[in-house]
């Protein structure tokens, strides 16, 4: 079972257990109730925007759709642990994955941070989706160039560049000149 189909069930799952109707969740999250559907079926991948819609309809933080423990003290996350990766489609309309999450403290219970590594795939897009949620993210890159469009303005970042952002104003990270980067990134939801 991937990490992805773990995200589907657990989603279900929570909202089963607060007999939630998938109405109630489409009308609280302002996504359809056939983009809840797919989400839940693993039909498609959701954008890391709808997925925190989906968590604030639920009354839940985003972690609580990547834990994996709950451990209440410090966590290690060792680099020879960092195999498995979630995926998340950066567009509201298609499935196609370009971004392969690395949770950095999926084992950490109560956290409302969410930090990953992100390798960033090649794109030949040229229009993007720009998506918006509450919360604030930090992206520093480790390796290639990336491109933020933020509200109006794109901005370029190198390697060793770091930008911090309101995430309620539109925005799209992908790979600059269509080639693969890697990313650090922290990604603040208030619950």
């Amino acid at each position: 079972m991937s990490s992805n189909s773990v995200i589907g069930s657990k989603i279900k799952a929570i909202r089963e257990s607060k007999n939630i109707s998938i109405e109630e969740i489409s009308e609280r999250s302002g996504l359809s109730t056939s983009q809840i559907e797919s989400i839940e079926n693993d039909q498609n991948l959701p954008s890391l925007g709808h997925l925190i819609k989906v968590a604030r309809a639920l009354g839940v933080r985003l972690g609580t759709f990547l834990d994996d423990n709950d451990e209440l003290g410090p966590v290690v996350c060792r680099a020879s642990d960092r195999t498995e990766s979630i995926s998340f489609s950066n567009s509201s309309t298609s499935a196609r994955k370009n971004m392969e999450y690395h949770s950095l403290a999926k084992q950490k219970a109560g956290r409302h941070m969410e930090p990953f590594i992100i390798d960033i795939q090649p794109s030949e897009e040229k229009e993007f989706t720009l998506s918006a949620h509450e919360g604030e993210e930090f992206i520093y890159v480790m390796e290639g160039v990336v491109e933020i469009a933020y509200g109006k303005t794109t901005y370029t970042l190198n390697q060793g560049d770091s930008i911090f952002y309101d995430s309620i104003v539109n925005h799209h990270v992908h790979g600059g000149n269509n080639k693969a980067a890697k990313i650090l990134a922290v990604i603040y939801t208030p619950f």
